[in-house]
């Protein structure tokens, strides 16, 4: 299985929008909690700006399906995604440092 890391900023109408589908959104993550590795929203001082999202997937076709299945990628909340594969290597999550 393959880590996929998908950085999400919102757009102009992120908050209103991030309030209006929420509950469908964390119903979406519920469904497909076990092809999540991490996810969260990103912060500027108390003001959520987007969205970091860590999807298990055999390739990146299916982490996309899981990402655009989120209401809020429906709705519009975020403005620009970026992904790239990741590969876990060092820190707590790893369990230390995984090439030791």
């Amino acid at each position: 299985m393959t880590l996929y890391a998908f950085y999400c900023r919102d757009g102009e109408n992120g908050a209103a929008l991030r309030e209006k589908f929420l509950a469908a959104h964390l119903a979406h993550i519920e469904t497909a909690i076990d092809k999540i590795a991490v996810a969260g929203p990103l912060k500027q001082n108390d003001e959520t700006v987007g969205s970091l999202l860590v999807v298990k997937a055999e390739n990146e076709t299916q982490a996309r399906e899981t990402l655009e299945a989120d209401p809020y990628f429906s709705a519009g909340v975020w403005q620009s995604i970026k992904v790239d594969q990741f590969l876990g290597v060092a820190g707590d999550w790893v369990g230390g440092a995984a090439w030791k």
